[in-house]
């Protein structure tokens, strides 16, 4: 895959601290970083399904997770998943 792919983050609500269920993008923050950093175009798209992220990468899902996993905030690169996710979208064909 060319290091600059285009990749659409799907991301769903969640609850944090006990507060309502919203789209929240501070536990993306790492992921975009990380992304970012490899030259990567980044979108961010809204979905109904509750504390999921997917990568897609050519139509393809190649990366999902708990976005309750991911670390709040930060530059993504002390993160496993955000280093996992990296390598996913480089794997992707």
């Amino acid at each position: 895959m060319p290091t600059k792919a285009e990749v659409i983050v799907r991301y769903g609500p969640y609850s944090a601290l006990g507060l309502a269920v919203e789209h929240r993008t501070f536990r993306l923050e790492g992921l975009q970083a990380v992304l970012a950093k490899d030259g990567h175009s980044i979108i961010l798209e809204k979905i109904e399904d509750w504390n999921v992220v997917e990568l897609i990468v050519n139509e393809e899902v190649v990366f999902q997770c708990n976005i309750m996993d991911l670390e709040f905030g930060g530059d993504g690169e002390l993160d496993p998943l955000c280093e996992e996710a990296r390598k996913s979208v480089l794997n992707a064909y």
